[in-house]
């Protein structure tokens, strides 16, 4: 043998003995197949640890690691259903949309862009992770608005209903923070089904009555939509909470936990966390005007800014009207035949980055132009004022109180939908 050889065969022969003694690398695994998509076991294992980090900074108590995976999978299986849906209606969030959010919650926080990056590092995460969790809330946020709004009707006699409720109440608001826990059933349960949730429902509440942590339960075994968050909603006003809470909390004293209480869902258990009183006070008003361009496969993101750049641009030489662009180009049609007048409105009504913008003009000013979950805008204050809680008003804030109330019920209604219609197969930790 030629010693070229040998030194060949030397080699491979070290080589394939130490593959032989090596230790196996373990390899990412699925650990939940959704229709033709996969959520992989490092997703779960990320998404725990970092519940795990924000309970550990916040004091809170956690279940067991098998509760907390069967939560952390649901959560992951409903936003990437979400996401699937976003893929199939062509959602996108581009760089340019984004970057327009980071600086609308960088001046939020009174930041700059650099300071917001730095605070962001500090945390323990990397800007571009970021961003990228950033982009994916916003898709989740838009394919919502758009699959929900459309299933809301909101009928003249349950605006005057409720405004004839706001004027008995001299527009004082009662808030109130809810936890939540529910024991669900299946679809067309048996009786021994039934009675096997009811004895569950009861056994929490009697958990909860001799003092164990409701946060800590809810994470542990409830099936609601915030059990993630230890059961906990933000707070809500009656008129705009789901019905079952407001059917039972109207009276209920902080403290108090009531339940079971059987729907169609199954047993749900409420306790009130917190109330809040709000006085009425003067309504700051502002006038504006706007022109709104929405990016399409014709009309790309670029194209849309560049154009108002150039409407702006021809607005402050005095070579353009505004209300004239705004007739012939915007593409809001509640406001483009009116020259883009949106008249006297709270800005709160307003999606926040169009409010955040008009907070920040002068009276007469026109803004650069701006991304919200709308489209492109600019828009220019007219005119403010102070004024005090009119019908208009009354009107306005009964409307969206009923349409927070019917989202979040038709939101779940939604999401309960998809996963029954989803094909989805959730495998053990071992892989089988």
């Amino acid at each position: 043998m030629k010693p070229i050889n040998r030194l060949i065969v030397a080699f491979l022969t070290l080589v394939m003995s130490q593959m032989a003694f090596a230790a196996p690398q373990p390899l990412d695994s699925v650990a939940v197949q959704i229709n033709d998509g996969v959520i992989l076991q490092s997703e779960v294992d990320n998404m725990m640890a970092d519940v795990k980090r924000n309970a550990a900074e916040s004091g809170q108590v956690l279940p067991s690691d098998q509760a907390l995976r069967t939560q952390v999978i649901e959560r992951l299986i409903l936003t990437r259903l979400q996401l699937q849906m976003a893929d199939r209606m062509g959602l996108h969030v581009g760089d340019l949309q984004l970057d327009q959010t980071i600086e609308n919650i960088a001046k939020d926080q009174k930041m700059t862009v650099d300071q917001l990056r730095k605070a962001v590092e500090a945390s323990g995460i990397s800007f571009s992770q970021y961003r990228e969790q950033l982009r994916e809330e916003i898709t989740l946020g838009e394919v919502q608005r758009i699959q929900v709004q459309r299933r809301i009707q909101i009928s003249p006699q349950e605006i005057s209903a409720l405004v004839k409720l706001i004027e008995e109440q001299g527009m004082k608001n009662v808030d109130f923070q809810i936890g939540h826990i529910l024991i669900e059933l299946p679809s067309n349960p048996t009786s021994a089904e039934l009675d096997a949730a009811q004895k569950r429902a009861e056994a929490v509440l009697k958990r909860l009555n001799e003092g164990a942590d409701f946060r800590q339960v809810a994470i542990a075994a409830s099936s609601g939509p915030k059990a993630l968050e230890g059961g906990i909603w933000d707070y809500m006003n009656i008129n705009e909470m789901p019905t079952l809470f407001a059917e039972v909390v109207e009276g209920a004293k902080k403290g108090d936990i009531i339940g079971p209480i059987k729907s169609g869902s199954g047993f749900h258990i409420i306790k009130v966390m917190d109330i809040r009183g709000m006085q009425t006070q003067e309504i700051d008003e502002v006038k504006s005007r706007h022109i709104l361009l929405k990016p399409s496969p014709i009309l790309s993101e670029d194209r849309a800014k560049a154009m108002l750049d150039k409407f702006v641009k021809e607005i402050r030489e005095g070579k353009a009207n505004f209300a004239d662009l705004a007739r012939q180009y915007s593409e809001d049609p509640g406001s483009a035949a009116k020259g883009g007048e949106l008249g006297w409105a709270e800005p709160s009504l307003y999606v926040p980055a169009f409010a955040n913008t008009l907070n920040e003009l002068k009276v007469g000013e026109l803004s650069e132009p701006f991304r919200s979950s709308h489209g492109w805008h600019i828009v220019q204050l007219e005119d403010r004022r102070k004024t005090d809680a009119t019908d208009r008003f009354n009107t306005n804030r009964a409307h969206q109180l009923i349409f927070r109330r019917k989202f979040n019920e038709e939101l779940q209604n939604w999401l309960d939908e998809m996963r029954a219609d989803a094909y989805i197969h959730v495998y053990d930790q071992s892989g089988e």
